[in-house]
């Protein structure tokens, strides 16, 4: 095929990246077997290196032309240097990339990135490889998965904000910013303003104003400032709550990410959808993921409470 042609029809699909333990695995594999039951053909594609424990079903695997272990050993790299060099290599093949993509045309694509931050933050390699991706005709989104105990410290949700935020413009694709593991929020601790708050990433002067209760923080309250600053400026940082567990919870990050990357599904996909959500969550489901994660963690918080009360 010539650098204009390869690919004739365009194709859809989703770079899942984010930080190390924030579940992209987990996120594939879950979103595989979801949009699998909707009828929709779905090639998961392993970027990892360091990926050994794979639970989906993986049609095109890195470790084919390159793994880290092997990088680390024969380079005498540690893992960063050594995951540098492994999406260097790969840029320098894409002609292999290219070959293995092409017997799944037709297909959805989810591709599991490695969870270096610099890779998204900094280094161009793999920046490079979505933007040689789109030359294809693949109309990607990035997913970028955060872990949702980010909440409960507010200096690392500010931290958390900022390397979304550098994210979003360093990867330069549509963008959906996911707070992963919402089925463990309720574990992390107590959540210092409603969950909304953090989704909608709302008014965060309050955020600033509970960081300086804290000693520690009250000396960086100009530094925390600026740094809001910044975020709200460019007024991007948005996120979308997930339970893996929950359908309904993955609808609406499926939903997103369609929106994001331009995919429209027919007819036939929209009523398997609406069949697996019926008998999924019952006809008379009406709330969003985000109110019925925040109804879970209120009822749990207000037990807790009144524990607290009666042991007084």
């Amino acid at each position: 095929m010539s650098e204009g042609s390869k690919g004739s029809s365009l194709a859809f699909g989703q770079v899942v990246i984010g930080p190390p333990g924030s579940g992209k695995t987990t996120y594939c594999h879950g979103m595989q077997e979801f949009m699998g039951r909707i009828g929709r053909k779905v090639t998961v594609v392993n970027l990892d290196p360091a990926n050994e424990a794979m639970p989906y079903q993986c049609a095109v695997d890195i470790a084919e032309l390159i793994t880290l272990p092997d990088v680390m050993e024969n380079l005498k790299l540690g893992p960063n240097g050594g995951l540098i060099y492994c999406m260097e290599y790969l840029e320098a093949n894409f002609d292999w990339l290219q070959e293995k993509l092409a017997a799944f045309r037709g297909h959805y694509y989810l591709f599991d990135c490695p969870g270096q931050v610099e890779l998204y933050t900094h280094h161009n390699s793999l920046k490079n490889v979505f933007t040689q991706l789109a030359k294809w005709n693949f109309r990607l989104a990035a997913v970028h998965l955060v872990d949702s105990h980010y909440c409960t410290d507010p200096g690392k949700f500010i931290s958390v904000l900022c390397t979304s935020l550098s994210t979003m413009l360093h990867v330069e694709l549509p963008h959906v910013n996911v707070l992963s593991k919402m089925d463990l929020i309720e574990q992390y601790g107590k959540l210092a303003f409603n969950l909304d708050y953090y989704t909608e990433v709302l008014d965060l002067s309050y955020l600033v104003d509970h960081l300086a209760s804290d000693p520690f923080f009250r000396n960086y309250r100009r530094l925390n400032e600026k740094l809001v600053e910044v975020i709200e400026d460019y007024s991007l940082v948005s996120f979308v709550p997930l339970n893996v567990q929950d359908k309904e919870s993955m609808r609406q990050v499926m939903r997103a990410v369609d929106k994001a990357n331009g995919y429209s599904f027919g007819d036939e996909e929209h009523r398997s959808l609406e069949a697996l959500m019926s008998a999924a969550v019952g006809a008379d489901f009406h709330f969003t993921s985000t109110l019925a994660v925040q109804e879970k963690y209120v009822q749990s918080r207000d037990k807790a409470v009144e524990e607290e009360v009666m042991d007084l």
